[in-house]
């Protein structure tokens, strides 16, 4: 079990941002995310937004830091992704 971090370069709201998962538990993720005060309003069904600023502090704390296509492999794999589709009709 990992928690995984992505590179923030996502734009919004003035700032990068990255993705943060757990490649097998969402209860996992959830709880990594509580203890580093990542707010829950950040979640977004399979992974948290995180601030660019937020990353250092993410992986010092023990998320693996990864590639995009890497995360989002594990996620697929995990069985935990919420894929467009789902997220469009759901």
């Amino acid at each position: 079990m990992a928690i995984l971090v992505d590179d923030p370069v996502w734009p919004a709201h003035g700032r990068l941002w990255a993705h943060l998962v757990s490649d097998s538990d969402l209860a996992e993720l959830h709880a990594f995310a509580a203890a580093q005060d990542v707010p829950p309003r950040s979640f977004d069904r399979d992974h948290y937004d995180v601030p660019q600023d937020a990353v250092p502090r993410l992986i010092a704390a023990g998320a693996r830091h990864v590639s995009g296509k890497e995360l989002v492999r594990a996620l697929i794999a995990s069985g935990l992704r919420v894929t467009a589709r789902e997220r469009r009709h759901g």
